[in-house]
């Protein structure tokens, strides 16, 4: 009986993993990423990025809260100016945008 379980077990984690696995595993160095290359991001990679830089510039003292018109914004004006500089790093980008 242990063994029919254990069986099935394998049998389930087999069939879920690929539901659960990354279809690709991508590293964003966001210290070296230009707003050129953020631009020419894929969507997925530019929320995950606007998602980061949003949380990073909260940091820990602010509220676990996702201001959805806030971040639109603020979206909107990073996008802005990456695009009329897109030779400046991200990190910088954010700041001048974020920065506190």
């Amino acid at each position: 009986m242990k063994t029919a379980s254990a069986l099935l077990a394998s049998l389930i984690v087999v069939a879920i993993a690929p539901v659960v696995t990354p279809a690709r595993a991508v590293v964003l160095d966001l210290s070296v990423m230009s707003c050129k290359q953020f631009i020419e991001s894929k969507p997925d990679d530019i929320a995950m990025v606007l998602t980061w830089i949003d949380g990073w510039y909260k940091g820990d003292s602010d509220e676990a809260l996702i201001d959805t018109e806030v971040f639109t914004e603020n979206a909107k004006k990073f996008g802005a100016y990456c695009a009329t500089n897109p030779g400046v790093s991200i990190v910088t980008a954010a700041e001048r945008i974020l920065g506190k």
